[in-house]
């Protein structure tokens, strides 16, 4: 029969090896704290982070993009719509299309703080539908209009006394695709702020009867002798943008091509114009018309 270790005797009976036990109970009620305190600090943080995001969902606004046509159709409208989801998804907004004239309803339009014509040929709504849209603007609403939307036989709600008045002129004819010269007229509006004092692009460019300047604040013309197809003189506005009641109206004249909406200047203008209108910048301009 074997006697054991003495060391190993003494070891066991030694007080150290009495407190063991308890040592390594304190480590790990120390871990434990330690593991509690990291899962504390993760909580708080998504908390945090959860808030900022119900913040900017909160700032978000919502745009209604309307691109009904009888009779002639941009092959741009594609382009168009595709453009301002882009611009929507980086610049925080959620942008709904439709061609189904039932969503002018004051019900639905309610629903959004701006109305996007992108490029709307034809007569396009009912009394029913003109009257809610009237209402939807003057209590407060936006409308930003592109290219064909605007008011004229041959454009857009040829009909529409108060659509026409909204625009302050009237569409008549237009030129080829050529290049030309935009001059910038109103540097702080956000739609121009961000384009250069000479932008020069290719586009389509529209002639009308009568002029906005006077009612509506002019943002940019096209200057007449850098093409060939222009009617109106010296002063042929080309981006305008006005008060209608409590909401706004911004119109550019530009967009005919497909090509219009992946040009990084022409997605300044149409996101300057979009949120001018939403009322989510500062639309310094206000002022006289000129």
């Amino acid at each position: 029969m074997s006697l054991p270790d003495y060391r190993q005797v003494l070891a066991c009976a030694s007080p150290l090896a009495l407190f063991q036990p308890c040592l390594a109970n304190q480590k790990r009620q120390r871990a434990g704290a330690v593991q509690n305190a990291i899962a504390l600090a993760m909580l708080l943080f998504a908390t945090v982070i959860g808030s900022v995001q119900a913040d900017n969902t909160t700032n978000s606004f919502r745009v209604l993009v309307f691109s009904k046509t009888v009779g002639y159709r941009h092959a741009s409208i594609t382009n168009g719509i595709a453009a301002i989801r882009e611009l929507g998804s980086q610049h925080g907004f959620a942008a709904d299309a439709t061609e189904d004239s039932s969503a002018f309803t004051t019900t639905n339009l309610a629903r959004y703080q701006t109305v996007v014509f992108l490029s709307v040929i034809g007569d396009v709504l009912n009394s029913e539908q003109e009257t809610a849209f009237q209402n939807y603007m003057l209590g407060g609403g936006g409308l930003v209009a592109i290219h064909g939307a605007m008011f004229g036989s041959l454009a857009c709600e040829g009909n529409w006394a108060w659509y026409g008045d909204v625009f302050g002129c009237t569409f008549m004819n237009h030129s080829a695709i050529v290049p030309a010269l935009v001059k910038i007229e109103d540097a702080i509006h956000p739609s121009t702020s961000r384009l250069p004092a000479e932008w020069r692009r290719t586009d389509e460019w529209y002639n009308y009867i009568g002029t906005p300047r006077g009612s509506a604040n002019v943002l940019a013309t096209v200057d007449e002798s850098t093409y060939h197809g222009g009617t109106m003189g010296g002063d042929h506005p080309i981006s305008w943008w006005r008060p209608v009641g409590k909401g706004r109206m911004w119109f550019t004249a530009m967009g005919h091509t497909e090509s219009s909406f992946s040009e990084p200047h022409f997605h300044q203008h149409l996101l300057g114009g979009i949120q001018a209108v939403a009322g989510r910048t500062s639309t310094n301009s206000i002022g006289k018309p000129k």
